[in-house]
């Protein structure tokens, strides 16, 4: 079923425009049949990151099955930025969400998270270490014909950085080494699931389920996913509907991920989300490209490119959606 969508004469920002109380009560009754029906759970848990998607999802969960049944966790670790957890607290407070800290930093000491990564990045700057920050980028493929081209940038304790190159070895053990982040925030949260029989969201936009923005087994897992339909944009119109605090809708997506600040864009997504919703959306259904960019301040090449970044993005990450793999079909009892 699709979203109610504004009526426009032109494609462009108003064309992603949603009557939010409508889709409000419609993501809240689908909660609720989910719950009672197909998961039997008696509540909803799910992560607090300070984030807009999270928060819209903490409040349409709160709509749908009251407060009292929905529970929340703020998982911080040694990179994390001290606001994603006070802000984290004040969406819980706006919705009246029980909620604890669970400090994921031991575990991920324990499990040689930090260490792991910081040998790979050893292998490029020897002398990485105490005091030191990273963070990885991706090339502009607006620029670059639609290769995904990462660089590490290592930030010294006198505040200088550095921008290299990585071989694939150190790309892919630095990314596997952080992916134990989200593989630990949804171990504890489907620890509180048990505990309580009730049902894990997972708090993905349209933008990022697509794009495959999101960890197999870590923040990928869950029972329900209530906005994945929904174009970041329109979980921002949903937000200000629900009453998410003006300071979290105002805060940029942030990955929240390295020591360094890191916008989503600079890891992953070749725009900013409003420019990047327009062209998925033209994308997906079938909007000239030269429409498509006279909305998104782009030529139509350019449009191209992120079409083709889209395209190999979907290519790429396939397999994050798929369940295992079987030899044979076994028929679901």
């Amino acid at each position: 079923m699709n979203m109610p969508l504004a009526q426009t004469g032109s494609f462009g920002a108003a064309t992603l425009t949603i009557d939010p109380e409508t889709e409000a009560a419609r993501i809240s009754a689908a909660l609720r049949s989910q719950l009672t029906g197909t998961l039997r759970r008696r509540g909803l848990v799910l992560g607090l990151s300070g984030g807009v998607d999270s928060s819209v999802s903490a409040a349409l969960a709160v709509r749908a099955v009251g407060a009292k049944n929905v529970f929340a966790l703020f998982m911080p670790e040694d990179d994390s930025d001290p606001e994603s957890l006070r802000l984290g607290r004040l969406v819980a407070e706006t919705f009246g969400i029980s909620a604890v800290v669970e400090n994921i930093g031991p575990t991920l000491k324990a499990m040689g998270c930090y260490e792991r990564r910081d040998a790979f990045i050893r292998e490029l700057v020897p002398e990485y270490g105490a005091g030191w920050a990273c963070k990885i980028v991706i090339a502009n493929a607006l620029t670059n014909e639609g290769y995904n081209i990462s660089s590490l940038v290592v930030q010294d304790p006198e505040g200088k950085q550095t921008k290299l190159r990585m071989p694939p070895h150190v790309y892919l053990g630095i990314v596997a080494s952080t992916n134990m982040k989200q593989r630990s925030r949804k171990q504890v949260e489907y620890f509180h699931a048990d505990r309580l029989n009730y049902a894990v969201i997972g708090t993905p936009n349209r933008l990022e389920y697509d794009q495959g923005f999101f960890v197999k087994n870590g923040d990928g897992a869950a029972d329900v996913k209530p906005i994945a339909h929904l174009y970041k944009s329109q979980v921002y119109q949903l937000a200000a509907h629900l009453g998410v605090p003006e300071e979290i809708r105002r805060r940029p997506p942030t990955t929240d991920t390295y020591s360094l600040q890191q916008t989503q864009e600079e890891f992953y997504f070749s725009l900013p989300y409003d420019r990047m919703d327009l062209c998925l959306y033209g994308l997906n259904n079938g909007i000239a490209a030269e429409d498509v960019g006279r909305a998104a301040g782009l030529t139509a090449e350019q449009v191209g490119r992120v079409w083709t970044d889209i395209a190999s993005k979907r290519k790429t990450t396939r397999y994050l959606h798929s369940g295992p793999l079987l030899v044979d079909p076994v028929p679901e009892i």
